[in-house]
C-alpha cells in the first residue's frame, strides 16, 4: 500500500484544489515524507523545504496557480512546490545533469514565474508582475514569500518602499522560520490574526478611517491615534505599517486551521500591499533535521532512519577550505585585510577567519 495514496492523486495544483481542506493535513505530511525521501536519495537542500510545506500546500489550495503568480525568495525551499507542480515524477534527478534544477526555473514549469537562486529577489519581482497585471488590465494575485533572513537586503526593503508608495495589490508572505519579530503569544493571537484579515474587519476599519476625515482636525488625529495603537497593540507589525503595508500575523505557519482562513481573508481583500507573518520552523517533522544546528540547511545523501549523511571521501581538500586558509595566512602578514559575507560565513568559508579575526570580520 502506498505511503502517499492523496498526493498520488495529484499531478498539478489543480488536483490539490479538488480536495478538502479537511484532507489538506494528511497531503502536507505525504508532501513531507516525499521530500524527505527524494532528498535523501539526492542531497540538497533539505530543512527550508521542510520549513514551507504546509505553507506551499495552503498557497497552491487557496490561490489559482499558475494564473495567480507565486514567487519563492531563495529557490532552494522550492522542492514541496515543484513536487506540487507537475515535477514529481522527476524530483529525484534534482541537481543532477539533465535533472531538475535545485531552485526555480522559469524554463522548467510555468508554475516558477521567477528563476531565483539567493536571497531577497521575491518582492521586487512580485512588485513588477503587480504592476504589469494593472497595465494589462487583468485581477490576478501576486503572492511574493521572502524568509527573516532575506528581509535583512537592501533590495528587499526597496520592494517594500515602492510597494507602499504605490499602494500596489500584492501579498507578501513573510517567513520567520529563524527569529521572532513578534511570536505568537496563544489562543487570542491566533483569533485576531484571523479576524483582522477579513473583509468585516478592513470594511469597519475603512469607515472608521473616512469618518475621522469628516471630524474637526484634532479629532481626526486623535481617532487615527487610537486606530493606530490599537491595531499594533494587537498585531505588533508597525513598521510595516509604516511603509504602506497591512500587516497580518504573526500567525503559526505548521497550523493549516490558521493558515487557510487567512490566506483566504488576504485573497478576497480589495486592499493594497498586505504582509502575512508566518512563523515556521525550519527542518519542521523530521528530527535528525530539527535537531540540526543549520536545520539540515544543505546535505548530501542520508539514511533517511538515522539521518546520517553519506560523505565520500574526498581525492582533494575542498574550495572553500582552501580558499579559507589561504586568507587566513595572508591576513596574519597583512593587517589592513578584512573579510565582508552576507548571512553566509560557512559557506564562503569565512568563519574560520572569523574566529581568528573577529574584530576585521563582517557579516552584513
Amino acid at each position: 500500500m502506498s505511503q502517499t495514496p492523496l498526493l498520488d492523486q495529484i499531478r498539478l495544483p489543480e488536483d490539490l484544489r479538488k480536495m478538502s481542506a479537511g484532507q489538506l493535513r494528511q497531503v502536507a505530511d505525504e508532501l513531507r515524507l516525499e521530500t524527505i525521501d527524494a532528498v535523501s536519495v539526492t542531497g540538497g537542500h533539505l530543512g527550508a523545504g521542510l520549513g514551507v510545506v504546509e505553507l506551499t500546500v495552503a498557497l497552491h489550495w487557496v490561490f489559482d496557480t499558475p494564473n495567480d503568480r507565486l514567487v519563492w525568495d531563495v529557490g532552494h525551499q522550492c522542492y514541496p512546490h515543484k513536487i506540487l507542480t507537475g515535477r514529481r515524477d522527476r524530483i529525484r534527478t534534482l541537481r543532477q545533469g539533465g535533472g531538475l534544477s535545485g531552485f526555480t526555473k522559469r524554463a522548467e514549469s510555468e508554475y516558477d514565474p521567477f528563476g531565483a537562486a539567493h536571497s531577497s529577489t521575491s518582492i521586487s519581482a512580485g512588485l513588477g508582475m503587480a504592476v504589469a497585471r494593472e497595465l494589462s488590465g487583468k485581477s490576478n494575485h501576486v503572492v511574493s514569500v521572502i524568509g527573516d533572513g532575506a528581509m535583512s537586503a537592501g533590495m528587499a526593503y526597496e520592494a517594500i518602499n515602492n510597494a507602499g508608495a504605490r499602494n500596489e495589490r500584492l501579498i507578501v508572505i513573510l517567513n520567520d522560520n529563524d527569529m521572532s519579530i513578534a511570536p505568537p503569544t496563544g489562543a487570542l493571537s491566533h483569533y485576531l490574526a484571523r479576524i483582522t484579515s477579513s473583509g468585516p474587519y478592513l470594511y469597519v476599519r475603512d469607515i472608521a478611517k473616512q469618518l475621522a476625515k469628516r471630524l474637526p482636525k484634532n479629532w481626526e488625529r486623535r481617532a487615527a491615534r487610537v486606530e493606530e495603537y490599537t491595531r499594533h497593540l494587537w498585531q505588533g507589525g508597525a513598521w510595516f505599517e509604516e511603509l504602506g503595508f497591512y500587516y497580518v500575523g504573526p500567525i503559526d505557519g505548521h497550523d493549516l486551521d490558521q493558515l487557510v482562513p487567512v490566506l483566504k481573508n488576504v485573497r478576497d481583500a480589495n486592499q493594497g500591499p498586505i504582509l502575512v507573518h508566518v512563523v515556521t520552523k525550519k527542518g519542521k517533522g523530521y528530527p535528525p533535521a530539527e535537531n540540526s544546528a543549520d536545520k539540515y540547511h544543505g546535505v548530501g545523501k542520508f539514511n533517511v532512519i538515522t539521518g546520517d549523511q553519506v560523505k565520500p571521501k574526498a581525492n582533494a581538500p575542498g574550495y572553500t577550505k582552501v580558499f579559507a586558509e589561504s586568507l587566513v595566512q595572508e591576513a596574519r602578514k597583512d593587517d589592513r585585510i578584512v573579510a565582508v559575507t552576507a548571512a553566509m560565513p560557512s559557506g564562503t568559508g569565512l568563519d574560520i577567519f572569523g574566529r581568528e579575526f573577529p574584530e576585521r570580520t563582517f557579516d552584513v
